[in-house]
C-alpha cells in the first residue's frame, strides 16, 4: 500500500493567533501561514523587538520588504505550525503603503 505523504494541516483563527502576542508565547502570519518564533526570538539577527512589533499578527509585507536569504527563508519553515484559517484570510489588514517622501528608509529584519 502506499504511504501517505499528506499531513492534516492545522488550521488557527486571527483570534487565536492575536492572543500570541508576547515574549513568552510569539507567534505571527506569513503568506497564511502560522509560526511560533518563541523560541527564535533572542537568535533573530535583527532583534527580538521586530517581531515582538508584529507578534499576533500579519508579517508578511515586512518579511517581504526585507529581502531575507534563501538560508533566512529555509529557517523560517522550521518554525511553521499551521496556517490561516481560510475563513480568516480576508481579515487580514494589508497596511497602506506610504509615499516615497515618507517613507521610513530604515528596513527591519523579521529573519
Amino acid at each position: 500500500m502506499a504511504e501517505q505523504s499528506d499531513q492534516t494541516v492545522k488550521y488557527y483563527t486571527l483570534e487565536e493567533i492575536q492572543k500570541h502576542n508576547h515574549s513568552k508565547s510569539t507567534w505571527l502570519i506569513l503568506h497564511h501561514k502560522v509560526y511560533d518564533l518563541t523560541k527564535f526570538l533572542e537568535e533573530h539577527p535583527g532583534g527580538e523587538e521586530v517581531l515582538r512589533e508584529k507578534a499576533g499578527g500579519d508579517a508578511t509585507e515586512n518579511f517581504e520588504d526585507v529581502g531575507h536569504s534563501t538560508d533566512a527563508r529555509e529557517l523560517s519553515k522550521t518554525y511553521i505550525i499551521g496556517e490561516l484559517h481560510p475563513d480568516d484570510r480576508s481579515k487580514i489588514i494589508k497596511p497602506s503603503r506610504p509615499s516615497r517622501e515618507g517613507e521610513n528608509s530604515e528596513a527591519q529584519t523579521l529573519f
